[in-house]
């Protein structure tokens, strides 16, 4: 765990308040209203997936393009987000210009189970992929919420800013499910992410350098 962690260190109302402070941040001195902002999104599998396009879903239209990043393996999170984006097309009217999304994969950091010492090795050949990916998007945001593929697309989104290419915000809002104690990507990412947001006040007192909005999912 420490080797990960050394890792990672080198290399709706409360949903709106969210992305009120995404906002301020960004700025409209560096944003106008015509311009939109790219954004990419890291979808795990099964809950995280959920959790995730819950959000998504509740984001404006001048978030986009919208890139997916996904396990090589997660058939059912790219299902999911294919029908987010086609119900999204249907519930607006045909005047509505809709975001652009597109769906990518790299292959996954770390398998359930997996032992750290071989995460390590997954995980260096995650990034492999990983950073050229990023490289190519620019993002200006990235959101994120658990699953270990998030982990070598923020520290890649973080090496932007390092060489000078560009500063992307990183967004990393911790599962529902943890109550009292971080993911593995959690206790990585808190020191890496911009915004570090959780949903139970139990890890609001425990991290104090993190956003406490109640359950924004």
């Amino acid at each position: 765990m420490v080797s990960i962690l050394i890792l990672a260190a080198t290399a709706g109302g409360l949903v709106i308040l969210l992305f009120q402070r995404l906002w301020t941040v960004l700025g409209p001195h560096h944003v106008t209203p015509r311009e939109s902002l790219g954004l990419l999104i890291v979808a795990g599998s099964g809950g995280h997936t959920t959790e995730i396009l819950r959000l998504v879903g509740s984001l404006s239209n001048a978030y986009s393009p919208r890139h997916y990043v996904i396990a090589e393996s997660d058939e059912m999170s790219a299902k999911k987000i294919h029908s987010l984006e086609e119900l999204s097309r249907a519930q607006n009217d045909s005047t509505t210009e809709h975001p652009k999304y597109h769906l990518h994969r790299i292959p996954r950091s770390r398998e359930v189970q997996q032992s750290w010492l071989s995460s390590l090795f997954t995980t260096f050949y995650s990034m492999w992929f990983s950073f050229p990916l990023v490289l190519r998007i620019k993002p200006d945001l990235v959101l994120c919420n658990g699953p270990g593929t998030c982990v070598p697309i923020c520290v890649s989104a973080l090496l932007l800013g390092i060489l000078g290419v560009k500063k992307v915000i990183i967004v990393y809002v911790e599962s529902i499910c943890r109550v009292e104690t971080l993911s593995l990507s959690g206790k990585i990412l808190r020191h890496l992410s911009d915004y570090f947001i959780v949903q139970w006040p139990t890890l609001k007192e425990k991290y104090p350098k993190s956003v406490y909005l109640g359950r924004i999912v």
